[in-house]
């Protein structure tokens, strides 16, 4: 993530003037140990010579090492791999909302951690001619690229906090890899620190691309459609659920059927308002928080004038459709693939299990007070994480999300929507079907959904 903060431009400018006799002894210091070897071109054989079957390209197994390295941030202590785990799809595995990061790893971030799987497939940021907004990279698309993405959390005062490109550049020549870097990219990639910079982000990138584990689709739903595993009666009833359109109608932005040669991605790459409740756990989102990376866009939009909002599309993480206010509030549909590991879920982790997203979904607006609360618990307006001006942006007129609509599910009926969704999760084996493992909240039943929704009921009161 970025900001576009004052102070934190300054302080980047500064840190690169003192990073720059450090960066030219460093560098100087590489250049005279690794005279002689190589033409400098970046065609050497490593770099050039076609992988084996099922196995990286020397430009991702420079990405692979880059993605886990700790010691390319200020704090030494967080790297990709820090926040993208493999076991949770490459999202983060910590029970926070935001994670935390900086110099001294606490400082709190401003969005969850999405997840990287299937990431590969997202289409350049576009808004066609019908207005609709599609693809691009962070959940508000800022990002035309894998590789840009990859090089932005560098920078992120609350991430991986590099001052500058040269600062970076001077954690790169002390790795033990460089040799590896430079055989790919040229021993030119390491003397200017803009190169260095996107040379990182195109390894992180092709690693991305070429490691399968970002790219499975070895869940049972697959399976299920090559014929080698049966489906549930409940997960079966929740399939048919998220592709009715009078009942879940997820699969009007979660789309589940293939396109072209690749399988079902569970999304469209579009922007959504759906009026996600605030949550009141995200550090920035308090009123009077002194962090100095939480720009204060809310005291001109006026009610209920809290200090900060995430506005999505319009801001303030992304600058360039500022003025389109009718997207305000507008985030990028995520895939649902694995989705039973990524939680907590939606773009600020405002919930933690499967069921508590369901069941909102269905009762938005036929309960609201369930869902939309105050810091202290106690009610709140309705679509509470938008000032009033922009409450017209929320999706009301689709289902589930019409009010006055009576909710399209039972209980029962949500539980086997869970139990469906939990069918998408990586690793099924039809071989050894019972050493499938998802975690305990695929175990819905009407009853546990019954609890989810009184128990927000009460945390409301």
């Amino acid at each position: 993530m970025t900001t576009n903060n004052g102070s934190a431009r300054a302080r980047c400018h500064r840190g690169g003037a003192r990073a720059l006799a450090g960066l030219a002894a460093a560098l100087c210091a590489w250049l005279v140990a690794s005279c002689g070897g190589g033409d400098g071109t970046g065609s050497s054989d490593a770099a050039s010579a076609a992988p084996a079957a099922g196995q990286l390209s020397a430009m991702a197994q420079v990405g692979e090492k880059l993605f886990t390295d700790t010691a390319l941030s200020a704090s030494g202590k967080q790297s990709c791999a820090t926040c993208h785990l493999a076991s949770r799809a490459f999202a983060g595995d910590d029970p926070l909302a935001v994670p935390l990061g900086g110099p001294d790893m606490d400082l709190p971030g401003l969005r969850n951690t999405p997840a990287l799987a299937y990431n590969q497939f997202t289409p350049a940021f576009s808004i066609g001619a019908d207005g609709k907004a599609v693809g691009g990279f962070f959940r508000d698309g800022r990002s035309p690229s894998l590789a840009d993405q990859a090089e932005k959390p560098f920078f992120t005062p609350f991430e991986m906090a590099n001052a500058s490109p040269e600062e970076l550049l001077g954690r790169l020549l002390t790795r033990p890899y460089l040799d590896q870097f430079t055989a790919v990219f040229g021993k030119a990639s390491v003397q200017d620190a803009t190169t260095a910079l996107h040379n990182i982000g195109q390894a992180l990138a092709q690693y991305q691309k070429e490691d399968p584990v970002f790219r499975q689709f070895s869940s049972k739903y697959d399976a299920y459609l090559k014929g080698s595993a049966s489906l549930t009666p409940q997960e079966l009833n929740g399939l048919a659920l998220f592709n009715n359109p009078a009942k879940g109608n997820c699969t009007a932005c979660h789309v589940s059927t293939p396109t072209a040669t690749t399988p079902a991605l569970f999304t469209d790459f579009s922007y959504d308002n759906v009026g996600i409740p605030r949550n009141w756990k995200i550090p920035a989102n308090i009123d009077g928080n002194t962090l100095s990376y939480v720009p204060k866009n809310g005291t001109a939009l006026g009610e209920p004038n809290h200090d900060y909002y995430d506005l999505g599309l319009c801001g303030p993480l992304r600058d360039d459709l500022a003025s389109r206010t009718s997207r305000c509030g507008a985030f990028k549909v995520p895939t649902l693939r694995n989705i039973a590991l990524t939680g907590p879920y939606f773009h600020n982790g405002v919930f933690n299990t499967l069921e508590e997203v369901v069941a909102w979904y269905i009762t938005r607006d036929t309960d609201p007070g369930r869902w939309y609360t105050r810091a202290d618990g106690t009610p709140d307006i309705q679509y509470n994480d938008l000032p009033t001006a922009y409450a017209g942006n929320v999706n009301v007129s689709e289902v589930p999300y019409i009010p006055g609509l009576a909710p399209t599910l039972t209980n029962s009926e949500m539980a086997d929507l869970v139990r469906f969704l939990c069918t998408l999760t990586d690793g099924f084996d039809p071989a050894n079907p019972s050493a499938y493992t998802v975690p305990a909240q695929c175990n819905a039943t009407g009853a546990s959904v019954a609890a989810t929704r009184a128990g927000a009921a009460a945390a409301a009161k």
